[in-house]
């Protein structure tokens, strides 16, 4: 592998481990998580480093406090939960740096697990500051980061801290970091991309990489209006759709950097019109030429989906980031469902690997039931998209190896 993972660490016997780890999990407004899935996931590290006999400190950020302490961002919040999930004594420090973090390091047992106060409750965080990362990771003997979801920011505890200590990836970041790799850098191919999102412009970056690296892109959600605008098709409007007029030409330009590459776009043949933007809203499946001019379009209809699933039947990788219509609003959630479920199908067949990730992208394949069966979800957001876009993530290019 090309980056430092734990055991280019050599003996870890009673040395300080500082691990950032991304804890910044959903909660009510009772201060109750409402989804593990970040802690759970960092589990795997925190008992491997235990198990080494490292002293584990772990930190992360939480919301967005904006350099101020408040309760309400207080990671304080998921004690709880970590320890549930740990099976070990999770010990809160009421700081992330300073005599407190030291007193507390000092004291602590080989069978507990130290949990920082919120990295944002200081602005220097957030800009990366150097200094302030040599007083963060002055209690520890070495750096070990899990948090690929943030590794897409230069954050101090992302950069500066691992430049300051023996420095390797957690196996979560490991993970994350082989699955996108094997899913778009090195895939076995054909490789089939699905993009989905309301709007051309927050995934223009992402478009113009995947039509260089995919063999088939399939463009679906509301951003699929701009593309058959694009086409021509001129019942496709401002009411009655998300199409984004300035964004028409570059479109075009998108699909005439397609036909270059060699990359097959598959763009909607049929859409499910509906007169209102609500669940259960009357509706019905309408072909390009027949479009109403009022109402919303909402999902794409079944011979599209005919179309992706016996295109997705071709290949051998696919990558995918963000529904294929309003997946939130029931029965607008069908055509995510459907090609979501043949994707699964051919993945436990052996027939497909299968690479996702993406907030919305994660809620719909929970949603459609089949998040297990693909070969990988990431858990990170921002740092999904901006790998497929083809960038280098500061968090993970400082784990690289000399």
């Amino acid at each position: 592998m090309a980056y430092k993972t734990i055991d280019d660490l050599g003996d870890l016997n009673g040395k300080v481990v500082m691990l950032r780890a991304d804890l910044n999990v959903p909660m009510d407004e009772n201060f109750k998580v409402t989804n593990t899935a970040r802690i759970d996931r960092t589990v795997p590290t925190i008992k491997l480093l235990m198990k080494k006999g490292a002293k584990v400190v772990v930190i992360s950020h939480f919301g967005r406090p904006e350099g101020k302490g408040d309760m309400k961002n207080s990671l304080s919040h998921i004690v709880n939960d970590l320890q549930k999930a740990l099976g070990n004594k999770v010990v809160f420090v009421e700081d992330c740096i300073g005599e407190v973090v030291a007193k507390a390091v000092q004291n602590m047992r080989s069978d507990e697990v130290l949990l920082l106060e919120n990295l944002r409750f200081y602005n220097e965080e957030k800009k990366g500051d150097e200094a302030w990362a040599k007083e963060l990771v002055k209690v520890a003997d070495v750096y070990v980061s899990d948090a690929f979801s943030t590794a897409h920011r230069a954050h101090a505890s992302m950069v500066a801290a691992a430049k300051e200590l023996p420095s390797a990836m957690g196996l979560l970041m490991q993970e994350e970091v082989d699955a996108l790799t094997k899913g778009l850098n090195n895939p076995e191919r054909p490789l089939m991309a699905v993009v989905g999102g309301s709007k051309v412009s927050t995934k223009l970056d992402l478009l113009n990489n995947l039509v260089k690296k995919v063999d088939k892109l399939v463009i679906s959600g509301g951003m699929a209006h701009t593309f058959l605008k694009a086409l021509g098709y001129d019942g496709v409007n401002e009411t009655n759709s998300l199409v984004q007029l300035d964004m028409v030409d570059t479109a075009k330009e998108i699909l005439a950097t397609a036909k270059t590459a060699g990359c097959e776009v598959i763009l909607p043949t049929d859409l499910v019109w509906a007169k209102e933007f609500a669940a259960n809203a009357e509706h019905k499946t309408v072909d390009l030429n027949n479009i109403p001019s009022e109402g919303s379009l909402l999902d794409v209809g079944e011979k599209t989906v005919d179309v992706i699933k016996a295109k997705m039947a071709e290949c051998k990788t696919l990558v995918w980031n963000g529904p294929l219509g309003a997946f939130e609003l029931k029965p607008f959630d069908e055509a995510t469902n459907e090609v979501a479920a043949e994707a699964a199908r051919l993945t436990k067949a052996g027939k497909l690997t299968t690479v996702a990730g993406g907030g919305d992208t994660v809620s719909a394949l929970e949603s459609a039931g089949v998040a297990k069966d693909f070969t990988y979800i990431s858990t990170a957001g921002g740092a999904f998209l901006e790998w497929m876009e083809g960038k280098e993530l500061p968090g993970v290019a400082v784990l690289k190896r000399a």
